[in-house]
């Protein structure tokens, strides 16, 4: 449904978007990450027809989005960053306006407006002007006129921005279940939205795509994935890293935290996996020595690390604390 090749865009001397390339079909919703000023926004717009590339080529639902502009849009619903809307109109009088726009006339623009009001839970508010509402309902109804023609294809730049925490769950709730029949870019700041919501991620810096797969596959990016996590009583962590050494499948051993009652350590295997067999075998090192073992457990590694890790990689390490 969406296809992105060589996508490059600049202003002036600076390179906005350089080089992007990426797919999204129908089912699918890719999580758009990356941090302040990477090129994101600037995508999703080239991708909406909002601006131009400065060279590659962009097709939503077979059609190029330069060539053939009016079939590609029809497909697409776009909420921007800090979304305009005319403040003066009632939500309801603002989404039949954008109902018009799109082509609908009577019985069904009504149909289409009462639908998105009962979607993105405009109902107390549809009478509203939209200067008189919260940072919160005004952007979910700059998400309704989004998707007030159930577009096959959803652009959207931080939907969840200036929500609260009742509205965010609503709202991934809402683009979770379009995104089993639609294609979903989204871009966020919140990581946790991606693993809840996305069967996608990609993240960009500097214009170029650096890191692409499903949420769980760029978690086992972070240099905890696959690491065991354990925690002994009145052990040394001079005793604990020399019997762990023994250990043929351990990489090094981090002691995280000692104290007179309590070691914490991590141990990084040589190739990662989440089978369980690496903890196992440190359980029975633990056991044999006589440790009495307050807490063991494999990490499953969190998207912000690989993010940071990924995107600031000189200021990241994995390293024992200093005394």
């Amino acid at each position: 449904m969406i296809k992105v090749e060589n996508l490059r865009r600049t202003f002036g001397p600076k390179v906005a978007v350089d080089g992007i390339s990426f797919e999204v079909e129908r089912g699918e919703v890719l999580g758009f990450l990356g941090p302040n000023g990477a090129g994101k926004s600037t995508t999703m717009r080239m991708i909406t027809g909002f601006l131009t590339p400065c060279s590659g080529k962009i097709s939503i639902g077979g059609f190029d989005v330069q060539e053939n502009p009016i079939a590609s849009k029809k497909l697409v619903g776009y909420l921007p960053e800090n979304a305009p809307s005319y403040t003066d109109m009632t939500v309801q009088g603002f989404l039949g306006f954008t109902a018009e726009l799109r082509g609908y006339r009577g019985s069904e623009k009504l149909k289409r407006v009462n639908r998105v009001l009962e979607m993105c839970f405009l109902e107390p508010v549809r009478h509203q002007s939209i200067e008189t509402l919260s940072k919160g309902y005004k952007h979910r109804t700059c998400f309704a006129q989004s998707i007030i023609h159930d577009p096959d294809v959803l652009i959207l730049d931080e939907p969840t921005d200036g929500l609260d925490p009742n509205q965010k769950f609503e709202v991934r709730n809402l683009i979770r279940r379009m995104g089993e029949k639609k294609a979903i870019i989204f871009s966020t700041h919140i990581l946790e939205e991606v693993e809840a919501v996305c069967s996608k991620a990609m993240i960009i810096d500097r214009g170029r795509v650096i890191a692409n797969g499903t949420p769980e596959e760029l978690k086992m990016r972070s240099q905890r994935a696959g690491a065991v996590s354990l925690k002994v009583e009145k052990v040394s962590g001079e005793s604990l890293k020399s019997e762990l050494a023994k250990l043929s499948t351990a990489e090094r051993v981090v002691i995280e935290d000692e104290t007179e009652t309590r070691t914490s350590a991590l141990v990084v295997p040589k190739q990662k996996t989440m089978n369980g067999d690496f903890a196992k075998s440190i359980y029975n090192i633990a056991t044999q020595a006589g440790w009495k073992i307050e807490q063991i457990n494999t990490e499953a590694g969190k998207l912000d690390e690989v993010f940071r890790e990924i995107t600031m990689p000189d200021t990241v390490e994995m390293t024992e604390p200093k005394a």
